[in-house]
């Protein structure tokens, strides 16, 4: 089952049906991404685009729990503690060239902008919830001086950015 970008918007309150159809519509005429379209046609927001793509992204992914899953520390070293902090991802391990992070949807689009320019070869992302997250980042990347509300700071100001 596929769930179109277009749909997800519409399900957000981004866009309405008529506007949805008026993008495939145009789509029809010249090859241009839905999300772009929807940005020119009707102002949607490239934070909506970019959420509604994590949303999709998220419904195909392998969904785990980096505080319960086996993580290769040699990946870890790959990322330090202050980057897998911000971008909000976790390297789990690596498999046939392919270094496989795990992050939540919220960060999803952050993640993958840190992981194009820091990292050569293929990636992928595996999905968990943003408490999961949260934990795996202290399992795996303690900071010992950061307090819970530091913690809850740090993620909030990381989101918004």
């Amino acid at each position: 089952m596929t769930i179109r970008l277009g749909d997800i918007l519409v399900q957000h309150g981004a866009l309405t049906n008529d506007q949805r159809d008026a993008i495939v519509a145009q789509q029809g005429l010249i090859e241009r991404p839905f999300g772009v379209l929807a940005e020119e046609m009707f102002g949607v927001s490239p934070a909506d685009v970019e959420h509604a793509w994590a949303v999709q992204y998220a419904m195909f992914s392998q969904t785990v729990d980096p505080q319960r899953h086996v993580i290769d520390p040699r990946v870890l070293g790959k990322v330090e503690s202050r980057q897998a902090w911000q971008f909000g991802l976790i390297p789990m391990y690596t498999k046939e060239g392919e270094t496989v992070f795990a992050t939540s949807t919220e960060y999803l689009a952050r993640a993958l902008r840190f992981v194009g320019w820091r990292f050569d070869g293929a990636c992928s992302f595996s999905i968990c919830t943003i408490d999961d997250l949260v934990g795996g980042l202290r399992m795996h990347y303690a900071m010992e001086a950061m307090t819970e509300e530091m913690v809850v700071q740090l993620m909030r100001r990381s989101r918004a950015a």
